[in-house]
């Protein structure tokens, strides 16, 4: 399925439905994530002459740490089947200061995509590959004979014989009984391997240079022994990248990039702040600065050529705890005009956390002690006792939202992690509400 029909096939409500399996609450964002990515879709069927005006309604995110911002664009990722990337903002210096420039984002979002179609167009030649592959393991085992016309006393020619002899080792080979026979073949290498790197910052010229360098260097053959099981994948994998035309794969991505691609901007509040001429903070504003052209739109070099950033969807994220969205540069807050705040977490909420997601922490913890052959099993008090502890300690201590559930789990549960299996046989642990209050009283107290 091609990332059109995957689209189609994934409506807001659906989306929706998607996150609810992994992330608890926060409608609102849900809703704004899964509208922008539907209309990704629904711009691709427009027609030409308005298509090109349609822009995309970037968002930010703001809520505490801890509430599923960073968790929404993990799911968003593996849902969207289009070119997504999550960066950090906090990596990025200003243009003249060493570090990466906030470019390269766009870059790395190109080395995905071209990663994505490259997998994709393998896919499509996989068979291809794996029957060349087989027929070069077939020419180490019987090799074919030159051109003879002299005919055997059974009135069989020698090539009809060795013809013969190779579909009855081809049967062989695909049954899978020759699979552990060792066999000595050529494979491409190149020359050597080298590392070229430019000045800090220039990414691409490193990229450019090694590459030019790897171009001169012819590539050479080696021999290589492996059983024939091992050899089918090494060939085929050789095969099928040389019946993939790069320059179509290239093409592909970078116009996934521009119809489609997302960029995650996660910690944005850490480049906001009052204005300062000295420390860390005086590249601050400057990376704003730089943010600005590649979110409205222009065009970014790579080393696949040049990509337009004028449809590609930000999704920016932070907790704001010291600074404020409005400490952000004017022009950069009205290049994201959806604006979602997510709300921190109630008890109520740890408890669905911990026993509904697919991937919950109790779940987690279960599928580890199973490991050990231990079952265990939570009650409903204790539950409730843990999600009760969690959301008191957020509100005395710092409100570090779910992530608060881990520390406590993994305080209430260090014991047994440490002595199973050798000081606690037993194959059932049941974790009761008082065991819980005995753990945890002295957390709540310190």
């Amino acid at each position: 399925m091609d990332n059109g029909d995957l689209m189609k096939n994934l409506t807001p409500t659906q989306i929706v439905k998607e996150l609810d399996k992994y992330i608890i609450g926060q409608n609102e964002a849900k809703r704004a994530v899964a509208i922008a990515l539907r209309n990704r879709w629904r711009r691709q069927q427009v027609e030409e002459g308005i298509k090109e005006e349609i822009m995309p309604n970037n968002i930010i995110l703001i809520g505490p740490t801890g509430v599923g911002k960073t968790e929404i664009a993990r799911r968003l990722a593996k849902l969207a089947g289009a070119p997504f990337i999550k960066v950090e903002a906090s990596k990025y210096t200003e243009v003249g200061y060493v570090g990466r420039d906030v470019e390269s984002m766009i870059r790395d979002l190109t080395d995905l995509a071209v990663s994505m179609v490259r997998s994709e167009k393998t896919l499509s030649v996989q068979e291809k590959a794996e029957r060349m592959a087989e027929e070069k393991i077939l020419d180490q085992l019987i090799p074919p004979l030159k051109k003879s016309s002299v005919k055997e006393e059974n009135g069989e020619t020698e090539e009809l014989q060795n013809e013969k002899t190779r579909e009855w080792m081809r049967e062989k080979l695909r049954n899978g009984e020759l699979d552990d026979r060792m066999i000595e073949f050529d494979i491409t290498t190149p020359a050597f391997g080298m590392q070229v790197l430019g000045p800090l910052g220039m990414d691409d010229m490193s990229m450019n240079l090694q590459e030019m360098f790897s171009s001169m260097i012819p590539k050479k053959k080696k021999k290589r022994k492996t059983a024939i099981k091992e050899a089918k994948k090494i060939i085929a994998q050789e095969e099928a990248e040389k019946l993939i035309d790069m320059e179509a794969v290239q093409k592909e991505a970078i116009k996934r990039v521009q119809e489609s691609g997302i960029v995650f901007i996660d910690e944005i509040d850490k480049i906001a702040g009052a204005k300062s001429q000295q420390g860390p903070d005086v590249s601050r504003e400057g990376v704003q600065r730089d943010l600005l052209p590649i979110v409205e739109g222009s065009t970014v070099n790579t080393k696949y050529g040049p990509v337009k950033t004028d449809h590609i969807l930000f999704i920016a994220s932070g907790a704001f705890h010291v600074s404020k969205p409005s400490d952000l540069i004017p022009e950069l807050q009205g290049r994201f005009p959806i604006r979602v705040e997510l709300k921190s977490l109630t008890e109520e909420d740890f408890i669905k956390i911990l026993t509904l997601p697919q991937n919950a922490l109790l779940k987690q913890y279960t599928a580890l002690l199973s490991a050990e052959g231990v079952s265990i099993r939570f009650t409903d008090s204790a539950i409730k006792e843990v999600a009760k502890t969690a959301a008191l300690v957020n509100d005395q201590v710092e409100n570090i939202g779910a992530r608060r559930l881990h520390t406590i789990l993994t305080t209430l549960l260090e014991d047994i992690l440490f002595d199973v299996p050798d000081k606690m046989p037993q194959s059932e642990i049941e974790i009761t509400g008082e065991m819980v209050n005995a753990k945890l009283d002295k957390i709540v107290k310190n």
